[in-house]
This record gives C-alpha cells, structure tokens and sequence, in this order.
C-alpha cells in the first residue's frame, strides 16, 4: 500500500535527483490543505501533476516539442499555444472590434481597451495603465533604470523597442518610405507628420494669431512667442531663448566653437545656416534680384532688408527714443545704448562692450595680432579702417 511517505518519496525521484529537491506533503482531514512544497523557490501547489510541470523550470525539462521548427516547451499547452504561429489561426476574438489573438490571456488584455481598465498603477506618481510590462517601463522613469543598451555608441534607453529604433541610425534602415516624394523614415509617426507636407493639413492652429503647424511641437514651441517664456538661459550673458538647439548655437560665441568649415575656402561658422548661405558665394548662386536696381543676392533676408532702402521702410523702431532701423539686428545693438549693457568684458583690463566684433579688435591689444598690411610697405594694424587711412599716404589722397 503506498503510504505517504512512499508517496513523497516517487514524487521527488521523478522531478530530479541531481537538484536533491525533496517535496513535503502534508496531510489534513480536508483535501484542499494537501500541498507540495518546491524547496528551491518556495513554490507551492496542491496536485503532484503541477508540481512535476514546476520543477522542469529548475531541471530545465522541455519533453513537448514542435515538429514544425523544433520549439521545445515544458507544458503541453505551451506547445499549443506556439503551434498557432504555424496554423496561423486566431481562436479568440473581441466581439467590438473584431481584433483576434491566439491567447485568451491577451484578450483580456485588449479588452481593458474598451472598458477603460487600468489596473496597474504607480505608486509614485499615479500613473495607470493596463499591463503590468507597461507598469514595469515606466517605473524605469522614476528609477532612471536604463537596461537596454547600444552596442555601437553610448546610447541607453529604458524600452527595448527604443533601441531598435535607434540601432536604424547605425543600419541606415529606412521602414517608412513617401509614396508622393520618395522621403524615407525610421518611424510610421515620423512619415505621418511628413505627409501633412503634401496634403496641406495644419491641425495645430495659433488661437491668437491663427499660426498653424502640421506639428504639435512647433504650435508649443510657436505659443512661447505669445506667452514670454524663455526657458533656456545662458549662465555667461542675459541672453534667453525658447529652445535647447538656439542655445547650443548661442553658446558657441562663447566658446568660440565654429564646427562648420567651408571646404573651399576653410572659414567656418557656429550655423549650418551660415556655411549654406556661404557657399553661395563660390557657386556663383545670386536668387534674389533688385527689380529697381542691379542689386543681387543669395538670401531672401537680405533682398528684404536691402528693398527696404528703396521704400524708406524702416519697421524696427526704439521705443525709447524713436530711432528706427531696417534690420532687428541693429536695434538691439541700439538699445544697448539706453541699457548700458555690456556682454564682453576684457579679462586682462576693465574695457567692455557690447558687441563681439569690437571685443575681438580690443584684444588685439593685449595679443599683439595685426592682421591688416600693406602690400606697399608692410605696415601692419590691428583694424581694416586704420589700414585705409594708411593707404592714402602712397596714394596721395589727402587724410
């Protein structure tokens, strides 16, 4: 008669004897009490069948296998599951919108969609959602956890599907391709914000202005005109801008950093913007011309400035002393005056001022360059104006 002890003891030589993991079975009046103890995680059931399914996690015992492409699992149901990958058949279906899946367990999923479920939620912030995975992400934000790293360069993220994305740039993996222009994207989010391009859609409309963008961080960063906001501040001048990239760029007067080099000529500039409109200059490229003069360009800035001469325009006004200007660069010089203020201080004496290119003539002083000469006699100056007063002495031309 097999007694429990006996019982036990088949139990435990079935699971596997290299664990040495032994099962306790302890017996009441009432049936349902009956349970078996696995002495590697604690786990606990009440039928010896389950307990055999368990301890395959701890022997690593996968006896179901697929005869398709050799998966092996340690449930018999996981291999059903599985096989519906090759059947491709969805056996469960959502009665609302007809979405289908092969598990019941993710079913009830997609249903917390239609009722509005979110058992899940962080205890931090009150952040709810419908899965736990997605619960488990985003505690990643508060914990400033970062799992999922880029085997090319330094770059980390908390989402293992932010890393594929990533992993494009690297690739050059372009998924997303315009049908109408050819423009090519690693994102569907990214080509559906480009095809407004084509069809004109602007949804997010200026309700001062009535300024509109196909995007909703340009009509953000758009109401930040309206509104004063300056969020991004330089910590060696006052200078405030609305965005990161204006203060990257800023901070290149600073440090003198001028990362984009002509490669004809080999000047360089702190703007992508300056080097483009720079190059201009050795194609030859003149758009914009002066329907009242011969007056040519490479920049619509500059026609309008310079048409600006020709109407008396002068839209930039001082609103201290009336003074006005054709260029908004200009007048900010202007109020400097009314403010006092001086961005550039000299570090070796007291002088200030508040433009850099007087700064970068003054310290010519202390450095000693003297970068204008004459091809005549060799004289040397430190400003282009002092070398023309030099030159009308072997010109004649009186001082």
């Amino acid at each position: 008669m097999m007694t429990p002890e006996n019982l036990v003891s088949s139990e435990t030589s079935t699971c596997s004897s290299d664990l040495n993991i032994s099962m306790e079975k302890k017996f009441s009046n009432d049936s349902s009490a009956r349970q078996y103890n696995c002495e590697v995680c604690g786990y606990a059931c009440i039928r010896s069948s389950d307990f055999r399914i368990h301890m395959r996690i701890h022997t690593g015992e996968k006896p179901y296998k697929c005869e398709v492409c050799g998966y092996a699992c340690n449930e018999n149901s996981s291999l059903k599951k599985h096989m519906l990958i090759h059947t491709g058949e969805r056996p469960y279906k959502c009665e609302v919108c007809g979405y289908a899946c092969k598990a019941s367990g993710t079913l009830k999923i997609h249903m917390r969609i239609h009722t509005g479920e979110k058992p899940y939620k962080c205890e931090v912030c009150g952040y709810a959602c419908n899965q736990n995975s997605t619960l488990k992400q985003h505690m990643r934000i508060h914990t400033g956890e970062k799992p999922y790293k880029c085997e090319v360069c330094s770059y980390v993220c908390n989402q293992s599907s932010t890393l594929k994305i990533h992993n494009m740039i690297h690739t050059g993996e372009r998924r997303y391709t315009c049908e109408v222009c050819g423009y090519a994207c690693i994102e569907s989010g990214t080509l559906k914000q480009h095809m407004k391009i084509h069809n004109g859609e602007k949804q997010n409309t200026c309700e001062v202005c009535g300024y509109a963008s196909n995007y909703s961080g340009g009509l953000k960063r758009h109401m930040k005109i309206h509104t004063g906001e300056r969020h991004f501040k330089c910590e060696m001048c006052s200078y405030v801008c609305i965005q990161s990239s204006d203060l990257k760029v800023h901070m290149r007067i600073h440090t003198g950093e001028k990362p984009y080099k002509c490669e004809v000529c080999g000047k360089a500039w702190h703007q992508s913007g300056s080097l483009k409109n720079h190059m201009k200059i050795h194609t030859g490229e003149r758009h914009y011309k002066c329907d009242m003069c011969s007056f040519v360009c490479n920049q619509s800035s500059d026609w309008k400035r310079h048409i600006m001469i020709h109407s008396g325009e002068k839209l930039y006004k001082c609103e201290v002393c009336g003074y006005a200007f054709n260029r908004s660069g200009n007048l900010k010089t202007h109020m400097k005056i009314h403010t006092g203020e001086r961005h550039f201080k000299c570090e070796v004496c007291s002088y200030a001022c508040d433009h850099s290119s007087l700064f970068k003539i003054h310290m010519r002083i202390h450095t000693g360059e003297r970068p204008y000469k004459c091809e005549v006699c060799g004289y040397a100056c430190s400003q282009s104006g002092s070398l023309k007063k030099h030159m009308k002495i072997h010109t004649g031309e009186r001082l």
